[in-house]
């Protein structure tokens, strides 16, 4: 199955490269490695995880982070990838936009 990774999703990626740039050499990197691995995975995981707020939600072994995504008949649309440590309401209103 095709995977879509939407602009805001990109963002919060590039987001979470920044944060972790700034933690440790080379977290950053290996913090977009293992998440790409596990968007990957959705080629043959679609569809399997829970519905949160009308995506279904996959949450990341490595770092704490949710993917949050959408099946079609053709396609995986990635609409957000948000760190769970962040604000409820701010979880909320990112999958609401």
């Amino acid at each position: 199955m095709k995977i879509r990774l939407l602009k805001s999703a990109s963002s919060d990626i590039k987001e979470g490269y920044k944060f972790y740039s700034t933690r440790e050499e080379g977290l950053a990197e290996y913090f977009k490695a293992t998440l790409f691995s596990e968007i990957d995975d959705l080629t043959f995981q679609a569809g399997i995880h829970p519905i949160i707020k009308g995506y279904h939600r996959k949450l990341t072994k490595t770092f704490p982070y949710a993917i949050y995504y959408k099946v079609t008949d053709e396609e995986v649309v990635i609409s957000a990838v948000l760190d769970c440590r962040r604000n409820p309401e701010y979880l909320n209103k990112k999958l609401s936009e």
